[in-house]
């Protein structure tokens, strides 16, 4: 449980497969570790009302109605055109405002990308926000970034990544000084294509105020090598589904064992704590909330079809980065790194955006 200066979450109430319902039962839920968490429900008035006053949220909650919300196959450029009064847009503006100090929506990621690159824009000298979440290890979580929203990247961009990576796991994890690996076909420096191996020149002859590990290769991840990998969106959108295949396919292959088996059930029943206590470890509840990382706001994903206990954690991320001012952390680290690459303009049209967001509709949902 966390106490202190009350933080204020704008909600897009009506994003996700069982919104409003997952968003009030997760903000509720969210209290247990941040009580003193305020929030502003975007959404349709009507339908929001009677969930907050049955999970007694009066006191720490307000509505804002909105006759719109953003579908989940919208193209990220008709939502940003046609959504100007959508409940996500509605709660992006309110962090550019400065009346929440972020945003958590289970919505469009796509459409959320790209609208809140362009209401808040990237923090200053960073090129691209990335899709940035933590994924279970054997013996910690591990950050995983880009996760898609970028599927081409620079040197430039992987070698922010780093920087921004490491910022995160010292806000979230509460790592001192994180580890970083750069994800790449094997260790050795003359492999991987020209944009990986320029970044890992970068990070291992600059002058960066991070813990470079250099390559690790795709096993690594859950081994927990390092503590943040870093690689392009399309290749992290990739690793990460890879993952989330693998362990279902893991668990089907338990249960079936399981079923199909009268002594598999009597030895289920013995190591039945130990297999809940390595599930709980697992489930993807307890790793639901992506930051779109880099923006000039806390801006966190869920999963669409989030249910309570997944959004609230969605929620625990975006007061967690807030309290540990991430985005000073951010700053903090480019203005150390006298040679970190530096972006000198601002801004893309839609159509530039909605390329870069094509993959990432689909990654956190």
């Amino acid at each position: 449980m966390t106490a202190g200066i009350p933080i204020t979450i704008a909600l897009d109430a009506m994003g996700g497969d069982k919104a409003p319902e997952s968003v009030v039962h997760g903000a509720r839920l969210a209290l247990k570790f941040f009580p003193d968490l305020q929030f502003v429900f975007y959404g349709d008035e009507a339908r929001i009302t009677p969930l907050v006053a049955r999970h007694k949220l009066a006191a720490c909650a307000r509505i804002i109605h909105t006759e719109s919300a953003i579908a989940m196959h919208e193209k990220p450029a008709i939502a940003i055109r046609q959504g100007r009064r959508s409940s996500m847009r509605l709660a992006i503006d309110a962090v550019a405002r400065g009346e929440a100090q972020a945003v958590v929506s289970a919505g469009n990621t796509g459409a959320l990308m790209a609208t809140a690159k362009i209401v808040l824009k990237t923090l200053p000298g960073i090129f691209r926000p990335a899709i940035t979440a933590t994924i279970p290890a054997q013996q910690r979580s591990v950050v995983l970034l880009d996760m898609g929203a970028n599927i081409d990247c620079t040197a430039d961009y992987l070698v922010q990544f780093a920087l921004m990576g490491d910022a995160y796991a010292r806000a979230v994890l509460g790592v001192a000084r994180p580890k970083i690996g750069l994800l790449n076909v094997g260790s050795e420096d003359m492999k991987g294509h020209d944009e990986v191996k320029e970044a890992n020149r970068q990070l291992k002859t600059g002058n960066f105020p991070i813990d470079y590990h250099g390559f690790v290769e795709g096993h690594d991840i859950m081994e927990g090598t390092t503590d943040v990998v870093v690689t392009d969106g399309f290749t992290g959108n990739i690793a990460l589904k890879t993952a989330e295949g693998a362990s279902r396919l893991i668990y089907n292959a338990v249960k079936n064992a399981i079923e199909n088996s009268f002594s598999a059930k009597l030895g289920y029943l013995l190591a039945r704590p130990a297999i809940k206590m390595a599930m709980r470890k697992f489930d993807p509840r307890k790793h639901n909330g992506a930051i779109l990382l880099g923006l000039n706001g806390i801006v966190v994903k869920s999963h669409g079809s989030a249910d309570a206990k997944s959004f609230a954690n969605a929620v625990k991320v975006a007061a967690t980065l807030v309290q540990n001012t991430v985005n000073e952390k951010i700053l903090d680290e480019l203005s150390r790194s006298t040679a970190a690459p530096v972006a000198t303009t601002a801004g893309e049209d839609v159509a530039v955006l909605e390329s870069l967001t094509t993959i990432s509709i689909s990654t956190v949902r």
